[in-house]
């Protein structure tokens, strides 16, 4: 492997662990596709999935990063590519939304007053 590719490696997993790092402070420990809750142990299968799909763009607020399980990333990823290839809609084919499908904070409100 070549400096150039070795040292861009280097920094992009150094890149990768601060914004996972950021993206698990700032998110609960859940799938937003699937609502999956994840604990310390299984922490290495939850992911930060680029909204955008651009892996530059990391804003420190978080707004252009979701956590999601290995296999709902994949997923997206999989949509993302079937699209740009086949021009196809990335939605799914089973009419489910592209949001996530739980809310967590949902009910924050009233469980904040109890």
């Amino acid at each position: 492997m070549s400096s150039d590719k070795l040292g861009s490696s280097v920094n992009y997993k150094r890149q990768e662990a601060g914004y996972r790092d950021q993206a698990l402070k700032l998110y609960p420990w859940l799938c937003g596709r699937c609502a999956r809750e994840f604990v310390f142990s299984t922490l290495k299968e939850l992911t930060v999935h680029h909204v955008d799909h651009d892996h530059t763009n990391n804003p420190s607020d978080g707004s252009n990063w979701e956590l999601l399980c290995i296999y709902c990333h994949d997923n997206e990823h999989d949509k993302y590519t079937q699209h740009a290839k086949y021009q196809t809609d990335a939605s799914s084919t089973n009419n489910e939304q592209d949001s996530a499908t739980y809310n967590p904070f949902a009910d924050l409100k009233s469980m904040l007053k109890k």
